[in-house]
């Protein structure tokens, strides 16, 4: 597999210059230790040991899998070692609560880190990432004893978290969750039930699991309103807070599945576990949200990751791989062949995965600037509005770029061509590895309907009102990102966005009149809407990212080629990929009829 580099240049670029993270830090009591000196320490020495530790593991990692053994998972060599280097480096609790172990830093930060660690190994930052979850549900939901007994010690990273929603019989459906918790003389709850696809359930990386658990009490009302959730450890904490005897709760086997090898994915059983009621009892899907809002972030940054990771390897090919001459005229006459990177088709494979991965960079990271306004904002009305904003976001990030970055991971191996389908050089197995971020937590067209259903129908739209107005004062050159004055270049990549915009607009109100005449317009089109919503968010961002260059080369920078890349990107992914919008509007005016009329009969196979 090609080197990994850390994309820090690229991430600065966002962070620094297009977002001014440094100006935004200035609205929060914590932002002051968000130094320019500290976020670069942070992010020069995350990206050694991505580099140094974490990518060797990968493909590693992927060959050897977990092993399991009597109800106990050993993760591949290596994997434990890295964890107590990120222990000790104290990775864990960089945006988290001084009160609990953590340095206090903004969201936004810790965003950049789990970047870094999931561009270099998915697999292995999945034990760290689940514990985020399961960190900001105690932090959000739990008692203050709870908190200190679980809370500090996920913080520091001596334990690790999980979150068990799903059960042999339900998925997306948590209604039909069957776990049940009895109380017990002593306040705590006993549980009894099955959860599979449990992520990190079962691992050798830490001495104590803490899984956030749904279950149903005795007298609970049928339904999502039934389910209350509660905090089962692995080892139960003695009164000083260490691990003690074993609880019921434990791995009956993992999983063999097509990717994220390392990552143990577990079915838990628990026989009469102990456990511990968070938030109010049949709120517990309310409380398990912030987890699962957290986890769809979290998995929306894995198909931006998947597109860098697999565009560095077909870069470095591309350029070395020499076949056949250019049309146009020999470009290395001075060698058998032309490199494969002057073909044309060549060039849209891997400004595809450029203009996926990058413009996703800038999708997380201005969601990551609207999420430490929902943590840490002055006000309860700055956190609602924000949190009405990212909720609004999340399915779009969620499934839009996961499935292009799965999109720019099979690229990826068609770069390659015939060796991008061998093992040994690891293109295939982004594209295993990336799979399952379009499934788990919440599939494409889960998210569809959360975003058109929910975010558009029932919730009136609000956030969606925001954010094309917002795009609409960009357009006008009104903006609190760029300064509207260097668009000479890029004028007509903003009058276009400039009438997807009212385009969108339009669609919108057309599917809602639709919808509320019959109800199957909103499933026939929901995934279309969402991915017309996910291409017009990119462009709005590319368009920025644009001006921005823009900016710097009329200031006089000397990364000239730097700047260069993101306009000539920018103008690629309006003339190239942006009008993939018509499709999805098509399908979407087409309507329900040639979904809905055909009867089940025509589905059946005829020998």
């Amino acid at each position: 597999m090609p080197e990994f580099k850390a994309p820090i240049r690229d991430m600065k670029f966002v962070f620094e210059e297009l977002f001014n993270a440094y100006q935004h830090y200035g609205n929060f009591e914590k932002g002051a230790e968000a130094t320019p000196d500290m976020v670069n320490a942070i992010l020069d020495e995350c990206a050694k040991f991505c580099e140094q530790e974490l990518a060797p593991l990968y493909q590693t990692g992927d060959e050897e899998g977990c092993h399991f053994e009597n109800g106990e998972v050993k993760t591949p060599a290596g994997y434990k070692e890295a964890y107590q280097t990120y222990v000790d480096s104290g990775w864990q609790g960089i945006s988290h609560d001084t009160e609990y172990g953590g340095l206090g830093l903004p969201i936004s930060i810790g965003v950049l880190k789990s970047e870094l660690i999931s561009t270099a190994n998915w697999s292995w930052g999945m034990y760290p990432g689940l514990s985020m979850g399961a960190m900001n549900t105690v932090f959000m939901h739990g008692d203050e004893q709870q908190k200190q007994v679980y809370l500090t010690k996920m913080t520091e990273g001596a334990w690790t978290g999980t979150m068990c929603l799903t059960e042999p019989q339900c998925g997306t459906d948590l209604g039909q969750v069957k776990t049940k918790a009895e109380v017990n003389a002593d306040g705590s709850y006993s549980l009894t039930g099955t959860k599979i696809f449990i992520s990190a359930g079962e691992h050798d990386m830490a001495e104590n699991i803490v899984h956030i658990v749904l279950a149903r009490l005795p007298d609970a009302p049928k339904g999502t309103r039934g389910i209350s959730l509660f905090i089962v450890p692995k080892f139960m904490p003695d009164a000083d807070g260490n691990v003690a005897e074993r609880n019921g709760i434990v791995c009956s086997g993992i999983e063999k599945k097509m990717g994220i090898k390392a990552s143990s994915t577990c079915v838990m059983s628990l026989d009469g576990a102990k456990g511990f009621l968070i938030g109010e009892p049949n709120q517990g899907l309310h409380c398990m949200f912030t987890f699962m809002n957290t986890a769809r972030i979290g998995t929306a940054m894995q198909g931006s990751c998947a597109a860098e990771r697999s565009f560095q390897g077909a870069l470095a090919y591309a350029k070395d791989r020499c076949s056949m001459r250019s049309l146009s005229g020999k470009k290395a006459p001075d060698k058998v062949a032309d490199p494969i990177i002057v073909h044309p088709d060549v060039r849209r494979m891997l400004l595809t995965q450029k203009a996926f991965a990058e413009g996703g960079r800038a999708m997380l990271h201005y969601a990551a600037l609207i999420a430490d306004y929902f943590v840490d904002g002055a006000t309860e009305e700055i956190k609602e509005r924000a949190d009405d904003d990212l909720g609004f976001l999340t399915p779009i990030l969620k499934a839009f770029l996961t499935e292009t970055g799965y999109e720019a991971a099979n690229l990826g191996v068609q770069v390659f061509g015939g060796h991008g389908y061998i093992k040994e050089w690891g293109m295939e197995q982004i594209v295993r590895d990336t799979r399952i971020s379009m499934l788990y937590e919440g599939t494409t067209g889960i998210q569809a309907l959360d975003l058109l259903g929910r975010k558009i129908l029932m919730d009136r739209g609000g956030a969606y009102r925001r954010f094309t107005k917002e795009v609409k004062n960009y357009c006008n050159g009104k903006s609190e990102f760029v300064t509207g004055k260097h668009r000479s270049e890029i004028k007509p990549l903003i009058k276009r966005l400039k009438q997807m915009n009212s385009e969108w607009n339009r669609l919108t109100l057309k599917v809602v009149y639709r919808s509320i005449k019959n109800r199957d317009e909103v499933g026939a089109s929901s995934v279309d809407y969402l991915m017309y919503s996910g291409y017009v968010v990119m462009a709005y961002f590319w368009a920025m990212m644009a001006e921005k260059a823009e900016e710097q080369l009329a200031a006089g920078t000397t990364e000239v080629d730097f700047y260069r890349g993101k306009i000539e990107t920018a103008k690629f992914y309006f003339d190239k990929i942006l009008p993939r919008t018509s499709a999805h509007r098509e399908s979407i005016m087409s309507g329900s009829s040639s979904l809905m009329d055909i009867s089940e009969e025509a589905f059946a196979v005829v020998g």
